[in-house]
């Protein structure tokens, strides 16, 4: 059986390819991500994806499948009762996650968690409803900043999420607020997947603009991932994005923050000139957070094509035995209603230098499959509790 070296695990971050079987029980009727993407633009150029086999997944309006696609392919359909960025990930590396982590998108966070964390933090807190980062800084960082105040609101995920003025409520003080925070909404009844420091900078509506300082305080994952099995073993477990965050550092043996996708990718080219021997897990999150939140499909569209042509580059610097595995944590579908994210099947591409075949796999019934052929590809067990089963016999 061919082993590995260096494996590159690349999320793009809700790129879902149609619906699961359970998709109406999450309101989710006809989804599809990559799909209705397709079709709402005029034009989509994304060759070296097309060439690993993205469109044989997922017919596309303007691509024809390729006759012969160099990666292996399919949908991954996930197994956890949810369809968020946690979830998804933690499914990867082989946890089940069977409940799904709370919301307050309808009603926003209790009376008395707001009143707690007012006197915990010895600041008014504003806005306290289900909002867009964007929208909800035109309206009130004028007010927070004026009257230092301090804006919490959440969205269709299971997040807490905190504004702050970088110059006027300074980033210690809004990661000190995020810190309280989730140590408050560990409580059952409150329990959020993450609370997120959301800082900005600006002085007035319109000009108000997110920063990269941006930082999650995740929860941990409930048991040992197929990262942890892998650190305890000695090999190398390199996170790019928020990687590192979504699993509270556990299993990662050096992280690097980016500041966009496009910086995601040029920073797993940087480490792709590296010697190492293990995995790259890389999260790109700007199709999600700029594109399918916001339902902007054309946006999304030219962000795809951005991460195609570095992609071409980093299929130029792979070596014989590195593996890529192409992925997604969730859907996110820009043309559908409201701004949550899409319970769908994901894409699997896997593809090497080195491998003499290639071509299409039968669909699995988990994301966990990624994380155990990782593991068995590396000779590391599988911890006790998690799910998945390899496909790197098949990846020849």
């Amino acid at each position: 059986m061919k082993k590995y070296k260096r494996v590159f695990l690349i999320v793009i971050d809700s790129l879902g390819v149609g619906p699961m079987p359970d998709s109406e029980e999450f309101g989710d009727a006809g989804v599809n991500t990559l799909g209705h993407i397709s079709e709402s633009v005029e034009e989509f150029c994304i060759p070296n994806l097309q060439r690993l086999g993205l469109a044989n997944i997922c017919p596309l309006t303007q691509i024809p499948p390729a006759e012969q696609p160099l990666a292996y392919y399919t949908k991954l359909r996930e197994r956890s009762r949810g369809k968020d960025t946690m979830t998804g990930h933690w499914e990867m590396m082989g946890l089940e996650v069977t409940t799904p982590f709370q919301t307050f998108t309808d009603t926003g966070f209790p009376p008395e968690l707001i009143a707690e964390l007012e006197r915990r933090t010895g600041r008014k807190i504003i806005g306290n409803k289900s909002a867009s980062g964007t929208e909800i800084l035109d309206e009130l960082a004028e007010e927070e900043i004026a009257e230092g105040h301090m804006i919490v609101y959440t969205s269709a995920d299971s997040v807490l999420q905190i504004c702050g003025n970088e110059e006027t409520f300074g980033l210690e003080e809004l990661y000190h607020c995020c810190e309280i925070a989730r140590e408050l909404t560990m409580r059952d009844e409150w329990k959020v997947g993450r609370v997120i420091a959301r800082p900005y900078v600006g002085k007035k509506k319109g000009e108000f603009k997110r920063t990269s300082n941006r930082h999650d305080y995740a929860l941990k994952p409930f048991g040992r991932t197929v990262l942890n099995a892998l650190k305890d073993q000695g090999r190398d477990v390199i996170s790019v994005g928020k990687i590192q965050d979504i699993f509270v550092g556990e299993g990662i043996t050096k992280a690097y923050k980016s500041k966009s996708s496009v910086h995601g990718m040029e920073q797993t080219l940087e480490i792709a000139e590296t010697s190492f021997n293990g995995l790259c897990f890389v999260n790109l999150v700007d199709f999600d957070a700029l594109w399918g939140h916001r339902r902007d499909p054309l946006g999304y569209a030219r962000e795809i094509e951005k991460f195609d042509e570095k992609l071409g580059l980093l299929l130029e610097k792979l070596e014989q035995d590195d593996l890529l595995i192409l992925t997604a944590d969730h859907g996110n579908d820009p043309t559908y209603t409201g701004t949550d994210h899409t319970r769908e099947k994901v894409p699997f591409l896997a593809y090497s230098k080195s491998m003499s075949g290639s071509g299409e796999l039968a669909e699995q019934d988990t994301f966990a499959v990624i994380g155990a052929t990782v593991a068995e590809n590396f000779d590391v067990q599988m911890p006790q509790g998690t799910i998945g089963s390899s496909l790197l016999e098949q990846l020849r």
